[in-house]
């Protein structure tokens, strides 16, 4: 199996073969969005296992699950068609057993549950077997498999919620990309393993963009794909998710936007984020049921889709579309991009203690008082035990002038009501290079962060990884 498959899962894949290696049963969850690589990381845990792997579909499972153990253990065709009968034969026959998609068992049979602990405290408690079941759909297995009012509850042994890679591990994809095309790349495919391994790196990016267009590849199809596995009715998904694509973040924007302004749109806000298509954000000095609260999408790639592919398809599937219409607008679309991979840098940076110890980390805005102007700070943050505060802007330019960026944000960081009198400041500026940068304004520490600072910082992070 290619090693390249497994970037930034060393850590899960060791985790994950601790329980495979020990004595006793173990009920182990693994669980996020489709395309994250769940299937893969387990597979790879146990290639070396006696393992039965099956794929739940949406009917008939049990019986297509008792044929697939069959092709393994032919007298298994001779037992019930029964779950825990199955089970009861091969505890000690098997020493894993992979169901991929539990949701789809949920959703056939809403017993399975109660079937499921059954099984699990009456059969396999004294056995060696290891149970993994995968999800896709977060938002049944948390609240179905991980809620405490779930049957299974208390029961697993480990969970685990696997995350897109960080930007500072795409690199191990592309070892010979500059950083400028890893941010470009990233754009595209954010940190989600089946987008980057579809990226072909010996080829330039845009050149191999260009032609999965023109052969309408997977990425034409690939949200109608992601959309119908979860609702049935896609298209005012649709036009919710293109509307905060393009920066309509409030209610009422999105509803301007796709022309539903006497419809509550709230309920299809609601299942976005428990699928995990989009979050909601609040200011970071705001509680969470702020009003202030706004919509973004979960990640570059439903981002770029719905920007530049979904307004396109016409000119896609004729044939016609010109690549250049994605290259004028993409620097302006890669300043929401890099201001992601800047707040990935800066917890990078806290970690290794090159910077003060900040808690927590987040965007501000807000109204000016006494106006109707707002001001906006791209990522802000602070510790409340120690009264430290550090403002940051992120341009993705070059020849960015340090001084007068500062002195903007210095301006900006006045409307910021926190601690006031107390706290101490810090501002850090990052762009793609500097005319010229400062470490001191007006008595107040300066952080000037470029690409070639990224560079180092992601060349590190790697070796250290390796």
């Amino acid at each position: 199996m290619n090693i390249q498959k497994f970037h930034n899962r060393k850590e899960e894949l060791a985790k994950l073969k601790r329980y495979l290696n020990k004595e006793g049963f173990d009920l182990i969850i693994i669980y996020g969005r489709r395309r994250i690589g769940k299937t893969t990381l387990v597979l790879e845990a146990t290639k070396n296992k006696e393992r039965i792997y099956y794929l739940a579909v949406e009917k008939a499972n049990l019986k297509t699950f008792q044929e697939t153990c069959a092709k393994r253990f032919p007298e298994v065709s001779k037992l019930k068609e029964d779950w825990e009968i199955i089970f009861d034969y091969l505890k000690d026959k098997i020493e894993v057993i992979i169901i991929d998609e539990f949701q789809n068992l949920i959703k056939e049979n809403k017993a399975i549950l109660s079937i499921f602990q059954r099984i699990v405290d009456t059969l396999l408690q004294d056995s060696n077997l290891k149970l993994i079941l995968l999800g896709s759909t977060v938002s049944v297995i948390t609240s179905k498999v991980l809620s405490y009012k779930a049957p299974l509850y208390g029961r697993k042994s480990l969970s685990l919620k696997l995350k897109p890679i960080r930007f500072l591990e795409i690199r191990e994809f592309f070892p010979k990309k500059s950083i400028h095309e890893l941010i470009e790349i990233y754009g595209f495919a954010d940190g989600i393993p089946y987008y980057l391994k579809k990226i072909d790196p010996t080829k330039n990016f845009w050149t191999w963009l260009e032609e999965e267009l023109k052969i309408k590849s997977f990425i034409v199809d690939e949200m109608d794909f992601l959309l119908r596995y979860e609702f049935e009715d896609i298209g005012t998904y649709k036009s919710i998710l293109h509307a905060i694509a393009r920066g309509k973040t409030k209610v009422n924007e999105i509803k301007d936007f796709i022309g539903l302004r006497r419809t509550d749109i709230s309920p299809y806000l609601k299942n976005l984020i428990e699928t995990e298509f989009i979050k909601r954000e609040v200011p970071i000095l705001e509680n969470k049921t702020s009003r202030k609260g706004r919509y973004y999408l979960q990640d570059n790639f439903l981002t770029f889709w719905f920007r530049y592919i979904y307004p396109n398809l016409s000119s896609i599937e004729e044939g016609i579309f010109d690549i250049k219409i994605i290259k004028k607008d993409y620097n302006t679309y890669l300043g929401l991009v890099f201001e992601k991979i800047c707040r990935e840098f800066l917890i990078e940076l806290i970690k290794h203690k090159k910077l003060p110890m900040f808690i927590r980390i987040g965007k501000q805005w807000g109204k000016i008082s006494k106006t109707k102007e707002t001001y906006e700070i791209d990522i802000v943050a602070l510790n409340e035990n120690t009264k430290e505060i550090l403002f940051c802007e992120c341009k993705w330019k070059d020849g960015v002038n340090a001084k007068k960026s500062v002195k903007e944000l210095v301006e900006k960081s006045n409307y910021v009501n926190w601690s006031n009198n107390q706290r101490k400041e810090y501002f850090a500026i990052f762009a793609k290079s500097f005319s010229r940068k400062i470490s001191e304004f007006e008595g107040r520490k300066v952080y000037c962060f470029d690409l070639s600072d990224l560079e180092k910082t992601a060349k590190i992070h790697t070796n250290c990884t390796q």
